[in-house]
């Protein structure tokens, strides 16, 4: 016999399955853009994040570790950046499954973690017992809404917030089961969010911390409530300790020594969220973000000037979709929101937007001045990231309530208020394109907005009220959320381009300027020589170019780099357009000794070189080739890479900085020291490398009267050496490179990077 409470449980189960199929059919419909290979990932997707993907890989099947490149800036610690992608799991575990990762690749690992994400939070909706057709629209309005569709290109920032739902999880099973196995989940799903290490997940964490504090503290037995966690939440902590420990101190040391050791309070406000890309909430384009920056009308712009902003066209996108826009306005007005169950979430959503709107509100100086962790960012517009993921809850929320709580009722006032706010905010953009003289531009983008809303508003509110048939409400909701995702949150100028666009970061590429610096910085390595080339000027993606092909580059793309270095030759972000290669006291020109230092022999150009450094004369460089990209020019000054000096002068290194001045000496037999020297020795010698890796170089050298070694790599605390085995002082030599003093006779000079030692002398002064 079926019972009543058999046929509630097999249509609830059955609600469910329709759910799970619904979320991966939605998924599926709105990735397939990048799925089917059409399109791909953009800027930082690939020009930042793909290259560290494919060193890494690279790194894995030669056997090399992927530690430290050589590639980008001269040499970079990449177990201590944020964005390397070492310690995040699905693209390690892509790296280590392919050899030579494509841009599909790397788009389906995102995807696929993006998926896993939504499953999360279906699944903590779940738990909660909240209707299936909410979770589903909270999921999919999560994962692709706001941020999450318009900076997917934002790789680290988006794995950050995928974690989150998986974290809130494993957490709350953790608690209500008082699991010590879930709690110890839970610190490895903590760990893999901390580790993204960027202003998101500092986020995300303060919500979780939170998130935590609330549900303890509003425990009708307070005490019981931290007694029966106390277990799942000391395996989670000591678990996430473990895991994060090593790679946060690196991170939180190279931080200390890199450009960016904090952000001042102007610097981090012209990263504010201008109020009025709120109304993106409304309509996802109305502004024109998907398209050129000539097309862009929304603060910041030439249109709309005068903001002192600094942020993409894309970062203020709002747009979750229209029906769960109308969900979280509806249950605004009734009061549903504001009730006990959900409050921390939307007391948490108002926090995220107090912050994203940075010097809009005075609140974000008390933040950035007494909050760890905040003054090491630049936009708190990043708190998009979480808005979404907040609304998207509050929004999945406010569904289950409209849908199963048959007491709520719908007043003349509220739902006269309900008809008024989108009225408001669709009448207060046409004002602006009128303004703004953009009404050509964005009239349409409104209208078809405001239909999708009009049509969500209906069909909920007809689920809500109506008498029709409960179990098409979730289908109706998938197809109608899905469709309107496909069209507002689709792929745009920011989101999705050809993959044709960044061939050059195939690693079987036959671009014709990859492959002839390939050839001919191969035909000029020796014992001696292992010559440096420099891109400029030939678009975003190209700079980390040199991490996809092995090419050993002075410049790269990356906000966080070693300050001595940048500040030696002037070294930015990227030098993706000519005019961002910048130039300093001690690099002037290519035509300086630190140019001939770093052994910088090619540098290939977008433009004529001499349109980039104006010092140069005639025969400075030579021309070695004209490609369909540019041009190729080769400096006949670059030293080696090894030398070897027999006298060595003191020198004072800040001052040679600052003044861009070299001591009168031949620095291919001379070294630069900080320290105290000894007397000119009489014989010279030689030195040779016979192997180098990324993490180790060995040197072979022989002198009469001994003397010094000189690697023309760049000095950091974290690299050690060896004399035939025995320790000895890695020496800052001219400025910028190592050196190695030897006794007289035959030695072997090993240089090994040793991030975790080197951390540990910097923390306790040990060597």
């Amino acid at each position: 016999m079926v019972t009543s409470d058999n046929r509630s449980e097999g249509r609830e189960k059955c609600g469910w399955g329709r759910a799970w199929l619904a979320l991966v059919l939605g998924w599926a419909v709105l990735s397939f853009p990048w799925l089917s290979g059409h399109y791909t990932i953009p800027w930082d997707a690939k020009a930042h994040f793909l290259p560290q993907a494919q060193f890494l890989a690279a790194g894995f099947a030669q056997g090399e570790s992927p530690f430290w490149t050589p590639f980008v800036f001269s040499g970079h610690p990449q177990i201590a950046d944020p964005q390397s992608l070492i310690f995040s799991p699905p693209y390690l575990l892509l790296a280590l499954l392919d050899a030579k990762p494509t841009a599909w690749a790397a788009d389906t690992t995102l995807l696929m973690m993006i998926l896993s994400a939504a499953a999360a939070m279906m699944l903590w909706f779940a738990d909660k017992g909240w209707h299936p057709a909410a979770a589903l629209v909270a999921a999919l309005s999560f994962a692709f809404g706001a941020a999450m569709a318009w900076r997917i290109q934002h790789v680290g920032q988006v794995l950050s917030l995928c974690y989150l739902p998986i974290v809130l999880l494993l957490l709350d099973r953790a608690l209500d089961r008082r699991s010590i196995l879930y709690g110890v989940g839970t610190g490895l799903a903590a760990a893999a969010l901390v580790l993204g290490r960027d202003q998101v997940a500092l986020l995300a964490i303060y919500f979780l911390i939170g998130h935590i504090a609330v549900r303890l503290l509003s425990a009708a037995d307070r005490v019981a409530a931290i007694k029966s966690a106390l277990l799942p939440l000391a395996g989670a902590a000591v678990t996430g300790a473990i895991v994060i420990a090593i790679p946060i101190v690196l991170t939180a040391l190279l931080a200390q020594s890199s450009n960016r050791s904090s952000i001042d309070l102007e610097g981090a406000g012209r990263g504010s969220l201008h109020p009025a890309l709120f109304l993106t909430a409304f309509a996802s384009d109305v502004f024109g973000a998907s398209g050129s920056a000539g097309d862009y009308w929304g603060p910041p712009s030439a249109i709309w000037s005068g903001t002192g902003l600094y942020i993409a066209q894309n970062m203020g996108q709002l747009y979750i979709g229209a029906l769960p826009l109308a969900a979280l306005i509806l249950a605004s007005v009734m009061g549903i929101i504001a009730r006990r169950d959900i409050r921390y979430v939307l007391i948490a959503l108002v926090v995220a937007i107090v912050y994203a709107l940075g010097w809009y509100t005075p609140v974000f100086a008390v933040m950035h001045a007494y909050l760890p962790g905040v003054d090491l960012y630049r936009r708190p517009a990043d708190a998009v990231f979480l808005i979404g993921f907040l609304a998207s809850v509050l929004s999945g929320y406010a569904l289950h309530r409209l849908l199963t709580d048959r007491t709520v009722a719908l007043g003349r006032r509220q739902a006269t208020l309900a008809v008024l706010i989108p009225v408001a905010a669709f009448s207060t953009l046409l004002g602006l394109a009128i303004h703004f003289g953009q009404l050509e531009k964005s009239w349409l983008t409104t209208v078809t907005s405001a239909a999708i809303f009009a049509i969500s508003a209906v069909i909920l509110y007809y689920a809500i009220f109506g008498r029709g048939n409960a179990g098409i409400v979730l289908p109706v909701f998938a197809v109608l959320l899905t469709g309107d995702l496909a069209w507002s949150n689709g792929p745009g100028g920011a989101t999705a381009l050809p993959p044709q666009n960044f061939e050059v970061l195939d690693p079987s590429t036959r671009n014709e300027t990859v492959t002839l610096l390939k050839n001919l910085t191969a035909k000029s390595q020796s014992a001696t020589r292992r010559d440096r080339i420099e891109l400029v000027g030939f678009g975003f993606h190209w700079p980390n170019a040199s991490l996809t092909h092995g090419l050993e580059n002075t410049l790269g793309y990356n906000p966080v780099r070693l300050a001595l270095y940048s500040r030696a030759t002037g070294a930015e972000d990227h030098a993706g357009l000519p005019e961002q290669r910048k130039f300093s006291p001690l690099f002037p020109s290519y035509r300086s000794r630190l140019a001939d230092l770093l052994g910088l022999r090619y540098i290939a150009t977008s433009v004529p070189i001499e349109t980039i450094d104006k010092n140069l004369r005639p025969g400075d460089l030579t021309l070695v080739a004209r490609t369909a990209d540019g041009f190729i020019y080769e400096n006949p000054r670059a030293m080696p890479r090894v030398l070897f000096a027999n006298t060595a002068l003191k020198a004072d290194f800040e001052k040679i900085l600052a003044s861009g001045t070299w001591p009168a000496a031949d620095l291919t037999s001379t070294v630069l020291l900080e320290g105290d020297v000894s007397a000119p020795l009489k014989s010279s010698g030689s030195a040779r490398i016979v192997a180098y890796h990324n993490t180790s170089v060995t040197i072979e050298t022989e002198s009469p009267d001994g003397g010094w070694v000189v690697l023309n790599d760049v000095w950091q605390p974290w690299w050690f050496a060896t004399v035939d085995g025995a320790e000895a002082p890695v020496l800052k030599a001219n400025v910028l490179f190592r050196a190695v003093a030897v006794a007289p006779g035959r030695h072997t000079v090993t240089f090994t990077f040793q991030p975790l030692r080197g951390a540990l002398r910097e923390l306790y002064g040990r060597r």
